[in-house]
């Protein structure tokens, strides 16, 4: 799963002009008006913050994008903010954006929460794990998005696509995020590319630190 991601853009520079960009764009402007929130741009992120993403322009070009987490279902009643990336094709509320509408969400690293069972086979949680690429200083999670409206108000949200852990991460859950190498990015956007072919490159193997404060990487990690 993924619920909680952090931007810092000190230990990741590479995801500041993405931040940057989206601050400084009139969309951000207008979603902040109507919507009533501030994008973040720095610190823990959670569901329905605004954050940046990168998605094609209507001209297929890459851009970048304000965006909310979490997609609005009927029948549910909080947003959605994880989708399987084994099914997402095969469900009515994804599939048309698994095929067209696929983006980036640039991160540091992500949380988890341990998940250990009790004798009497409950879950419960256990300590907080902050998770990254291996010799990587940035987190490029794959996701979808969409328009939802808002009294007539059209904005972009999406949600971040999970797969099977790689073996550090097994450890604590058993589902991280996808997290797509760098050079992977463009392809996984674009709406002309194949999907499931850029799932193979998915990187699994990640670093792995338990948290009890917002992380501070040493210059070897």
């Amino acid at each position: 799963m993924c619920t909680r991601f952090f931007l810092d853009t000190e230990h990741s520079p590479e995801i500041q002009p993405y931040i940057e960009a989206a601050a400084a764009s009139p969309r951000k402007a207008a979603m902040t008006r109507t919507l009533g929130k501030e994008m973040k741009t720095s610190g823990e992120i959670r569901p329905t913050d605004m954050v940046a993403a990168i998605a094609p322009s209507p001209s297929g070009k890459k851009s970048v994008y304000p965006m909310v987490w979490g997609y609005h279902i009927g029948g549910l009643n909080r947003p959605v903010v994880n989708a399987r990336a084994e099914s997402a094709r095969d469900k009515k509320s994804f599939s048309n954006d698994w095929k067209k509408h696929r983006c980036v969400i640039p991160a540091s690293y992500y949380f988890e929460w341990e998940h250990r069972k009790t004798a009497e086979g409950k879950t419960i949680l256990g300590s907080k794990y902050a998770l990254w690429p291996e010799n990587a200083t940035a987190t490029w999670l794959g996701g979808l998005y969409r328009l939802e409206a808002r009294d007539g108000f059209l904005y972009p949200v999406f949600t971040i696509l999970t797969r099977a852990p790689g073996p550090a991460a097994a450890k604590i859950h058993d589902r991280m995020p996808l997290i797509l190498p760098e050079n992977m990015v463009d392809a996984w956007i674009h709406p002309g590319s194949n999907p499931e072919e850029i799932l193979r490159e998915a990187l699994t193997d990640t670093a792995v630190r338990p948290l009890v404060r917002p992380l501070n990487l040493p210059a070897d990690s």
